[in-house]
């Protein structure tokens, strides 16, 4: 492998010919080989929108000329588009403020600019001479347009930037310190994520157990309370509950999302916002909702922004929510379908795979148990988010790695197993009605529908009656000559069990 040598205040360092980071990314490499975990990918795109905005932000409010925030700009957009994935190697588990990440981003964005600086050209106030059927993309600050033109110049008006105009620090970094960018690029990789990817797949699953509902709505069957016979409700309404956890859960994630669109920028090392504009944090997040579009605002107490991580505690306590009643949900599910004919088996679900090596014919509920290894690991995730934001001293987290990669994963899990679930088992269950029916006719608790003709007690007393004798209700009422074989019908009517008086 080839080598260039690059140096920071430490001195300098050897770092791959091939690769945009520079020593601070290299430092960090050979001195955190920590962990499997890299960087979620989700905050690399985040923090080249974060990037793009600052630096748009810093030309609007003069803090750098329009040219470099032109070049930076272009560089964003290919870390947004995923052309640099290859140069962001860093892992989780290193510092706690992110610092390292935020170097791997303006290091890349610097060298990278710096490279294709040599073929961007700026002309000013009108487009200029040439043809224009040539590919090319334009980007505006006030006057300025640029354009992307590989090999020799055909512009004779066009005003030519200095060699190596980036410096990741002066210029990438200029207004913002790592403590204030990492927690913007959090928000971001985190609104967009839920927004993106975990709505919408709520939306999906939910969609399919409406229409579930719709199907099995004049089917009764037996309820169950502690896993024991229960009175009676329709198919319909017990998968009318399944619906609901997801409408609440929804409306919860929604809710949280209004903290995690305020943003920490502007507030730079300790949340004063020393050497940055005053209105940098508010014009950034302006810009971020543009590139973004989404809603981003400036969070007004900074202090409040870089040392605590509530926002993001309260909006994973929704898809922690969320993951418990998936859990039930599944499980539900699994239990009604088990058998198929030792179990309850009042379900039929798809049959995707053979269940078993040794078992001919065996098959499994196994996108419930995918689903739900997928909710024990966001809970599990819960956990760590918790203690992360509970941690770090004074004016900053220390903790932010650790905590958005595990925020990232439960949202990634979610969406990803709700979709699985949705696809390869919810849209295909059906009805057993058959064993519906069989279970319902055995059911000793449609006694309860006769509190109101002889009273508790001696409904009890018929239940008891017919269990121990094995005998059906009708029979152990009559036996007990407690009602009539007329007064018993008219009493017990499922149709009148599923709904109040």
């Amino acid at each position: 492998m080839k080598y260039r040598i690059e140096h920071d205040t430490m001195g300098e360092i050897k770092v791959p010919e091939d690769k945009y980071w520079g020593a601070q990314t290299q430092r960090s490499l050979d001195n955190f080989k920590i962990g499997r975990e890299k960087m979620p990918v989700e905050i690399i795109r985040a923090f080249g929108i974060l990037k793009k905005a600052a630096a748009l932000a810093n030309a609007k409010l003069k803090m750098i000329d329009e040219r470099r925030a032109l070049i930076i700009s272009r560089v964003c957009d290919e870390i947004i588009e995923g052309k640099l994935d290859e140069h962001f190697p860093l892992v989780v588990y290193q510092t706690g403020s992110g610092t390292q990440t935020n170097m791997n981003a303006n290091e890349v964005i610097a060298n990278r600019g710096n490279e294709i600086s040599k073929h961007i050209h700026f002309h000013k106030n009108e487009y200029a001479d040439g043809d224009d059927t040539q590919s090319k993309e334009t980007s505006e600050i006030n006057n300025y347009k640029v354009y992307g033109i590989i090999g020799e110049n055909p512009f004779p008006k066009n005003e030519i930037i200095e060699e190596n105009p980036l410096h990741p620090n002066d210029h990438v970094n200029k207004s913002q310190s790592s403590n204030d960018t990492f927690p913007t690029a959090m928000h971001i990789a985190a609104l967009i994520t839920v927004e993106e990817q975990l709505l919408p797949a709520i939306a999906v699953l939910k969609n399919t157990f409406r229409k579930l509902e719709k199907e099995n709505k004049n089917i009764i069957k037996v309820g169950r309370t502690h896993l024991q016979d229960a009175t009676p409700l329709t198919l319909g309404q017990e998968i009318s509950g399944w619906t609901e956890m997801l409408i609440e859960c929804e409306k919860m994630i929604k809710s949280s999302l209004e903290g995690v669109r305020k943003l920490a920028i502007g507030g730079t090392a300790v949340g004063t916002g020393l050497n940055a504009h005053r209105d940098f944090g508010k014009t950034v997040a302006e810009e971020i909702s543009i590139i973004t579009g989404k809603k981003f605002e400036s969070q007004k107490n900074k202090f409040h922004s870089l040392t605590s991580k509530d926002s993001l505690v309260f909006c994973h306590g929704g898809i922690k929510a969320l993951s418990c009643n998936l859990m039930k949900i599944a499980n539900d599910i699994r239990l009604l379908a088990s058998g198929p004919r030792c179990g309850i088996g009042e379900l039929i679900i798809p049959e995707n795979e053979p269940g078993s090596s040794i078992m001919p014919g065996k098959v499994n509920p196994t996108q419930c148990e995918a689903l739900t290894m997928a909710c024990v690991q966001v809970m599990g995730n819960d956990t760590a988010i918790g203690i992360a934001a509970s941690q770090g001293n004074f004016e900053l987290n220390v903790y932010m790695p650790v905590l958005i990669s595990n925020f990232l994963e439960s949202v990634n899990l979610m969406s990803t197993a709700i979709i699985s679930f949705n696809d390869k088992s919810a849209v295909g269950i059906k009805p057993n009605k058959k064993k519906i029916k069989e279970n319902l006719k055995q059911s000793l608790m449609l006694v309860t529908a006769l509190n109101p003709h002889i009273g508790y007690e001696k409904a009890a007393k018929v239940a008891k009656l017919a269990f121990k004798e094995n005998i059906t209700l009708k029979e152990a009422a009559l036996k007990l000559k407690l009602m009539t074989e007329e007064e018993f019908d008219n009493a017990i009517v499922l149709e009148n069990m599923i709904k109040p008086l």
